[in-house]
């Protein structure tokens, strides 16, 4: 998302003027804005959320969204280490936001502002590990954990020592070699595919350059194979087991080339054999049966 497209993280509607969100052109002013916004006190924030639980008050959910918005872009603001625009992160941000007060129970005797911190977090954690690089870092909960937790334990850009590594594990309750392993994954540095032509004309290698050619591929070598093999002894073995008649019919109609005149009608044949043209295809396709039960072994 640009800057100019942040005014869309969240829509006003019929807000109160109190908690009306000005219109704003980039993400700094949008910034701005939502911390000039009246927060809400506990009482308020109880009546609020009771209407919008009892009476579905969609403005009172409204207001409760809008009081909580710099919140959102604080947590938002401690993940811009990764390298994702800060709009994005507020947006998503915003829609954890969103569930959070959908499902708050103001009888809970919790605020609303502890409550909705859990599906905030989430709902960007959620946006960070779809976007973060093409290869995905983290997929077991181990290594979500260590994912957005590991930057804030490396006290520099070293690699970890031994030591590091273990007390990192201990305070993470993860083993080290997932420490280890996670280090390694978020120190690695991406990689164009193609590679690019400076001005000299040259092209600079690239990985591409190692992917082997498609003829080369493992499964269509064996495919190959295993064609070639049925196109010759598998063939024959099949053709073996016809008699004589069937055997000339079936080599006469599907495996003459061109030199030797191309394939031969049923008419053609039954002149040959003398026989009706509708013999001769009775004939071809019993033939064609028993050397398909023959090939089985080759498919």
């Amino acid at each position: 998302m640009s800057k100019r497209n942040s005014t869309a993280l969240v829509s006003t509607g019929h807000a109160s003027a109190s908690l009306a969100l000005p219109a704003v052109g980039n993400l700094d002013a949008y910034i701005s804005a939502v911390h000039r916004l009246p927060m809400l006190s506990a009482e308020q924030e109880v009546s609020l959320a009771r209407r919008f639980r009892e009476d579905n008050d969609l403005d009172a959910a409204r207001e409760l969204v809008m009081s909580h918005l710099r919140l959102v872009v604080s947590v938002a603001r401690q993940y811009l280490g990764y390298g994702l625009p800060h709009a994005d992160l507020i947006q998503e941000g915003n829609i954890g936001l969103m569930k959070a007060v959908k499902r708050f129970d103001p009888e809970r005797g919790v605020r609303l502002v502890s409550f909705a911190m859990h599906w905030i977090k989430a709902e960007i954690h959620e946006y960070i590990l779809k976007n973060w690089r093409m290869l995905k870092v983290a997929t077991t909960k181990a290594q979500r954990k260590l994912f957005f937790n590991l930057r804030s334990h490396k006290a520099d850009a070293h690699t970890l020592s031994p030591a590091q590594i273990d007390e990192i594990a201990r305070q993470l309750n993860v083993q080290g070699k997932d420490v280890i392993e996670m280090e390694t994954r978020l120190s690695g540095q991406d990689v164009a595919l193609e590679g690019h032509t400076d001005d000299s004309g040259e092209e600079s290698y690239a990985p591409i350059s190692w992917l082997a050619a498609a003829h080369s591929e493992p499964t269509q070598v064996i495919e190959s194979r295993e064609y070639d093999r049925l196109q010759g002894e598998g063939i024959e073995q099949a053709l073996s087991a016809l008699d004589a008649r069937s055997r000339r019919i079936i080599e006469a109609r599907w495996l003459r080339d061109e030199a030797d005149g191309g394939s031969l009608t049923l008419h053609e044949l039954a002149d040959e054999f003398g026989v009706s043209a509708e013999r001769i295809r009775q004939i071809e396709t019993k033939a064609l049966q028993k050397m398909k039960g023959a090939l089985a072994s080759y498919v």
